[in-house]
């Protein structure tokens, strides 16, 4: 474990890359405020440590034996950021209440963190990416391997969380800036609303490596 430097490091430049979580919390902290951004956040972090819990059980494995699995999650995955994309393009639907609701809907809290768990959770590429980079930094002859694997996700989780709750703290910061324009509004809708889509066809068409 005497890279863990390393590895937070590797995870950084991970999540420095704009994708769907990112997109996800931007979106949020614009519409909705910065504490159900926050939520979503978690919603995420959660879906991390499932990954985490799946990559040592060997679902990656599964994958590999069995490709439908992959693809099953894959298409529902791409279905499902699909629909949070085509969303972003009904009318008034970046319109901002007092309460940071949506179109004059509140997003309720257990809906924020389902739809950072399920943007995440359902993104197979996570899975392979839990599978991929941990084994990498764990030593058999360091000590248990399940406690090296379990102190990793640890860490991945919390970086992870770090990351998008700066990413939700900006989404808010947005939002407020955005209330004082009905056209940057609906400028945001459809930056946001492409992108999403744009993860949605890129998830549609990757394959398994």
């Amino acid at each position: 474990m005497e890279n863990i430097a390393l590895f937070i490091a590797a995870l950084s430049m991970v999540l420095l890359v704009p994708g769907p979580d990112m997109i996800l919390l931007l979106q949020t902290g614009a519409r909705h405020g910065r504490g159900k951004a926050l939520a979503t956040a978690l919603g995420l972090a959660i879906a991390r440590g499932g990954h985490v819990a799946l990559a040592a059980l060997g679902l990656a494995t599964l994958f590999k034996v069995s490709p439908w699995t992959f693809e099953a999650v894959r298409i529902i995955g791409a279905a499902y950021l699909l629909w949070l994309g085509l969303k972003m393009f009904k009318p008034g639907a970046m319109s901002m209440t007092a309460q940071g609701g949506e179109g004059g809907t509140a997003l309720s809290w257990r809906a924020a963190v389902g739809r950072g768990l399920l943007t995440n959770l359902l993104n197979p590429k996570a899975l392979l990416f839990c599978s991929v980079l941990l084994p990498q930094f764990i030593d058999p002859h360091a000590g248990s391997v399940a406690g090296q694997f379990a102190a990793l996700g640890v860490i991945l989780v919390l970086v992870g969380l770090s990351f998008d709750s700066v990413y939700a703290m900006a989404g808010g910061w947005i939002g407020r800036w955005l209330a004082r324009s009905a056209t940057a509004q609906r400028f945001q809708q459809w930056v946001f609303g492409t992108m999403l889509i744009g993860f949605a066809v890129r998830l549609a068409f990757i394959q398994q490596a």
